[in-house]
């Protein structure tokens, strides 16, 4: 259209060149239009035009340029000559008018003719009336261009946000919903860069990434340059962008294979955070400057805040789950203790009382009693023992104790199976009840195995609680892992079972032991952010 216009103008003015700058102030100038150039402003592809300084173009950027301006010299057809580029055809000078639409200022338009050094007044008026028309023109279509983008964004975030709550429905937990939000967002939108961030303590976790449609889910550590970049960001802003340093201090290649990616711009949003126990990022970028970056931002916005509800669902729906586990547990416990457990108590008893009433008649009655004593009286220890079990099975089921702490309600367990517990707490913070019921079921686990297999009567319990995690030590000084093949066969089941908790809330498991040094039992589980505000 530019073009068009341009080329009409300069017939009806008998003008021999013009040129447009479009520039919206917030990036460079951008040549949009030209007719009649001289060969010296046109070779290697109008490279001249495209780039470097000028001073209609400076007085534009510091508010100079509010009129049509008579004559300015060009100094770009000045370096043509100083340079001996080619020829400028006798073209020296040019009028310069601002093209806008209303308070907008969208660019310049240039006029020139050879020899021409001034321009009459009614010329001026007529170029600052024209310039009016293109400058609403070029806005009317900016605005027509941004909602198409704004409609293509908002359908493409429509067909992700379908996407993603179907993936909820897989019962995956946050970290793979990111992988799956990352996969989703490289196949809706045409970003050439996206990656999903968690915060833990200082430091943010790449848990999934793609660069030029290449998804990469294998985690790794933010550098320190990016991560200051994202706290800082985040304790003032919800949403920035970056360029140059700071955007290659986020942006890491992944993919060695492919060539280093270098982005003109990246936007992060901070996920929000509501009842989360950790914060997230999502940051996008392109190898262009988006010419509509406003509403790339607000379609950024709506795409956390869906990703954030995704996450409510996928939290939400594992803490049902896991209520649903208890309610389980509480039934089993109760029905248990209300059928086994009496039953068992109904036997000790009758065994006991049955005791009483053998009493030696004869000497052959007498050896058969003396039998049907004994068995009775295996028959009774037994039932207590079985009784014993049965109700630490209980116990197990239905926790009880977590009212008074963590480390307390472990050494009261610890108590009930015999052992001698030497307990230590260091560090002053809240846990989160899941996360402070899996530690206690890995604690019971590991006491239950220090009084079955460990042949001591004492250990050692110890929490510690960090500013990012809870780390919880359970030690003895038995005949350790390495002993008998049966204590490994009988302890396997455990051992995984304490892993698959600790793994599942994302923490680190070891059990540690040879030889008859003893073993120890440490489980390390990540804690939310204390006083993070995204």
């Amino acid at each position: 259209m530019l073009t068009l216009v341009l080329d009409k103008l300069l017939e009806l003015t008998g003008l021999a060149s013009g040129w447009i700058f479009l520039a919206d102030g917030q990036s460079d100038y951008v040549l949009a239009a030209d007719c009649g150039l001289p060969p010296a402003l046109l070779h290697l592809n109008r490279q001249p035009m495209r780039t470097g300084r000028c001073w209609c173009m400076d007085r534009y950027r510091d508010g100079k340029l509010n009129n049509a301006v008579n004559i300015m010299s060009c100094k770009r057809l000045e370096d043509a000559v100083a340079y001996r580029s080619g020829d400028t055809r006798g073209i020296t000078h040019h009028a310069t008018v601002p093209l806008r639409s209303g308070s907008r200022k969208v660019g310049v338009l240039n006029v020139a003719a050879p020899g021409k050094e001034k321009f009459s007044d009614e010329e001026l008026a007529l170029l600052q009336s024209v310039a009016f028309q293109i400058g609403g023109a070029v806005e009317r279509m900016r605005l027509y261009s941004a909602e198409q983008r704004r409609a293509d964004l908002f359908e493409r975030l429509g067909n992700f946000s379908r996407s993603l709550r179907v993936a909820t429905m897989s019962h995956a937990g946050s970290a793979a919903l990111g992988e799956q939000a990352i996969a989703l967002i490289a196949a809706q939108f045409e970003w050439k860069f996206a990656a999903i961030m968690e915060r833990v303590g200082d430091d943010f976790i790449v848990r999934a990434s793609h660069a030029r449609g290449r998804v990469c889910i294998e985690p790794s550590q933010l550098r320190p340059e990016g991560a200051a970049w994202l706290r800082r960001i985040g304790e003032k802003w919800r949403l920035a962008r970056a360029s140059g340093k700071e955007a290659a201090a986020v942006v890491e290649q992944r993919n060695r294979e492919q060539p280093p990616l270098s982005l003109a711009a990246i936007a992060a949003v901070h996920v929000p955070n509501s009842g989360l126990s950790l914060p997230w990022v999502i940051i996008v970028g392109d190898e262009e400057e988006s010419g509509h970056a406003d509403i790339e931002n607000e379609a950024l916005k709506a795409l956390g805040e869906h990703f954030a509800v995704a996450l409510d669902s996928v939290c939400l729906e594992a803490n049902r789950r896991e209520l649903a586990r208890l309610d389980e547990r509480n039934r089993i416990a109760r029905d248990l203790h209300d059928s086994v457990c009496q039953m068992l108590f109904s036997l000790s008893m009758t065994a006991k009382g049955t005791e009483s009433l053998l009493a030696p008649a004869g000497d052959g009655e007498e050896r058969k009693t003396e039998a049907a004593l004994l068995a009775v009286q295996d028959m009774q220890a037994l039932s207590q023992q079985a009784l014993k079990e049965m109700r630490e099975l209980i116990m197990q089921l239905r926790p009880a104790g977590l009212e008074t702490g963590l480390v307390a309600a472990l050494s009261m367990y610890g108590d009930k199976l015999g052992l001698q517990i030497r307990s230590q707490l260091s560090g002053v913070r809240e846990i989160p009840g899941l996360i402070e019921e899996a530690l206690w079921r890995i604690g019971q686990e590991a006491l239950n195995n220090v009084r079955k297999h460990a042949g001591v009567s004492a250990a050692d319990v110890s929490l510690e609680l960090e500013d990012n995690r809870a780390i919880l030590r359970i030690a003895d000084n038995g005949c350790g892992m390495g002993g008998a093949g049966e204590r490994a066969r009988q302890d396997s089941i455990g051992l995984a079972s304490m892993r698959e908790r600790t793994e599942a809330l994302g923490g680190r498991f070891k059990a540690i032991g040879a030889g008859r040094k003893g073993t120890i039992v440490e489980a390390a589980i990540p804690l939310p952010a204390p006083n993070y505000s995204s």
